[in-house]
């Protein structure tokens, strides 16, 4: 679907989202006049803010033709989301197709074994938190490993059973989130553990960095590819084998608003398959670039809004800029870099296998004061655990006092 079909079928929609009560307000005909929307006008008079008349949420529910879930809340409060039976896996099989390889895989396995490794706080669909046994984990074709909030304070113990459930599962796929899973690439790193039956990774649930993606290709030695989306809105981007993230025309109508002189703005997108809770021009809260190429457009994803730094001109920095600065670093797994009241920063890092030597350290320090425009010191901490947020995702980058 190319995207001038594409707009042309947002239009054919637009009046049957007059039926839903949060759009009745809006302009009938202009697309482009509709107010964006955000969480708060999701939870605001929820669920009858989308409810069709004569539809009752506990009816739909005790009928099984929705499904209620919640957002993992690392960019604002929690929200509860609605879409059809079926709705969530549907959409991701088309998103995950516009990877050859990933479809090639999938064509040969109908049934693509996957084992998950995510945060216990997210969409209650795609993890557990709150069971332990084995069978209480599966659900279909997905295995659920993980059930720890911070990957590193994982026992051997937990380690040993979550590899040996993975080995016993024999998935075709591993469906990281990135930290959880360069945490796990080295335990097994360690003991010389393999998965042969693995023909390649997905990253999604927090932004991917280089240090992670590093670390999961030299463990697991096969293809590691980015899948971004939210809980509210479904998959929205996958990056292709060439390294592209590709949008999903199907699933979604993408805008970039209030771009910067670099075109970097607010990722808005339109769901255009959820029946159920339609998102109309809706502001997802991460920064995006939109890079026309002569055969198709990607997008960059730079990472949270409220996770931007500045530079000393007030300029935003993204996570996405901070995070090409560890290109070339070897010896970090994961990091945190936060910008004080004053302006100056503190790089707190969790070491890989062997630490970063102090050329490296030195190296990343200068591209990161460079960046930065920073005039007072960059100082650096090496520790043995980063914090989570409350919904069990990590922040590369942040302010102080955010």
């Amino acid at each position: 679907m190319h995207e001038a079909a594409q707009l042309a079928r947002v239009k054919k929609l637009l009046p049957r989202w007059r039926d839903v009560p949060l759009y009745r307000a809006a302009p009938a005909d202009d697309f482009f006049r509709r107010p964006l929307i955000g969480k708060r006008e999701l939870r605001e008079n929820f669920p009858n803010n989308f409810l069709r008349p004569g539809q009752d949420l506990d009816t739909l529910l005790a009928g099984q033709s929705v499904e209620l879930e919640h957002t993992s809340g690392s960019s604002d409060e929690r929200t509860a989301v609605l879409f059809g039976r079926g709705w969530w896996n549907e959409q991701e099989a088309r998103v995950l197709r516009l990877n050859r390889f990933v479809a090639q895989v999938l064509e040969a396995h109908p049934r693509a074994r996957r084992a998950t490794l995510v945060p216990p706080v997210c969409n209650g669909l795609v993890c557990f938190s709150n069971f332990t046994s084995r069978t209480a984990r599966t659900v279909d074709a997905t295995l659920f490993v993980n059930q720890a909030r911070i990957p590193f304070l994982l026992t051997e113990a937990e380690l040993v059973r979550m590899a040996g459930e993975i080995l016993e599962w024999s998935p075709q796929f591993l469906d990281l989130d990135p930290v959880h899973g360069a945490w796990f690439a080295l335990y097994c790193e360690r003991h010389g553990l393999t998965f042969p039956s693995v023909r390649f990774i997905l990253c999604s649930y927090e932004f991917m960095s280089v240090a992670h993606r590093k670390i999961l290709r030299r463990v697991f030695r096969v293809p590691v590819f980015n899948l971004y989306g939210s809980t509210e809105t479904g998959h929205l981007l996958m990056e292709n084998e060439r390294g592209e993230m590709r949008a999903s025309l199907e699933n979604v109508f993408y805008e970039i608003v209030e771009p910067d002189a670099r075109g970097v703005g607010s990722l808005v997108v339109t769901t255009l398959t959820n029946e159920v809770m339609p998102l109309v021009r809706y502001r997802i809260g991460d920064l995006a670039e939109r890079c026309e190429q002569p055969y198709a457009t990607d997008y960059l994803v730079h990472g949270r809004a409220r996770d931007a730094l500045l530079r000393r001109d007030g300029q935003r920095v993204t996570t996405l800029e901070v995070d090409r600065c560890f290109a070339d670093a070897e010896g970090i797994l994961h990091y945190q870099l936060r910008q004080t009241e004053n302006g100056g920063c503190h790089l707190q890092f969790i070491p890989d296998r062997e630490p970063p030597t102090s050329e490296t350290l030195n190296r990343v320090t200068a591209q990161l004061r460079d960046l930065l425009q920073l005039e007072s010191r960059l100082t650096t901490e090496s520790v043995k655990l980063l914090p989570p947020l409350t919904s069990g995702k990590f922040r590369l980058t942040g302010r102080a006092g955010d």
